[in-house]
């Protein structure tokens, strides 16, 4: 990973400690091939961002790539480039899947996760997971060709419809998108 651990430790000073989780997910071997692919260049990790509507505080940001089932969404994520700090990534992919300018309020997670699939290698995979505040824009995706949709949703029809079709798609990579999200709805809930 070449996230340095001195960025991590600057990201703690000023957005505060996350809580740190482990996790594991069984994941089937086409899913491996996604996340292997988007390891290029050392990458063993994502920055998430729960964006929160400026105007209402309950609104938060979601995304919908063009292969997910339909329903599905989840949080917007991707990865801080080589010498992008984790805020500098988190802000810059804000922006190209959701259209909207942020703020990151809060650390909310770092979330190290082990992805298994048979007898292939085990991928080892940080989330860095923050609590963000819309401060411009308006809600669409710029890159068009990796996000088809992103809209506003509320943390009912997130924690209820949009968690059903995630888990109903029976992918391991969604049931730890789920994970993640029930995480961090419940520590949003006491940073709020």
């Amino acid at each position: 990973m070449y996230i340095r651990i001195e960025d991590v430790k600057e990201t703690e000073r000023r957005l505060g400690s996350p809580v740190a989780v482990e996790m594991a997910f069984e994941i089937e071997p086409y899913e491996y091939d996604v996340v292997e692919g988007s390891m290029k260049g050392g990458r063993a990790h994502d920055v998430t961002m729960f964006i929160r509507d400026n105007d209402d505080r309950g609104l938060i940001a979601v995304i919908r790539k063009p292969f997910f089932p339909p329903g599905a969404f989840r949080a917007p994520s991707g990865a801080a480039n080589r010498g992008e700090t984790l805020e500098q990534g988190a802000l810059r992919e804000s922006l190209e899947e959701t259209g909207l300018e942020v703020e990151l309020t809060c650390y909310l997670a770092r979330i190290s996760a082990r992805f298994t699939s048979g007898d292939k290698p085990d991928i080892d995979w940080t989330s860095h997971v923050f609590d963000a505040r819309e401060r411009a824009g308006e809600i669409g995706p710029i890159d068009t060709g990796e996000i088809a949709e992103a809209r506003w949703t509320d943390i009912e029809e997130l924690q209820g419809r949009i968690r059903q079709a995630l888990l109903d798609a029976n992918w391991g990579l969604f049931r730890y998108r789920v994970a993640l999200t029930d995480l961090s709805v419940e520590r949003m809930g006491r940073v709020t």
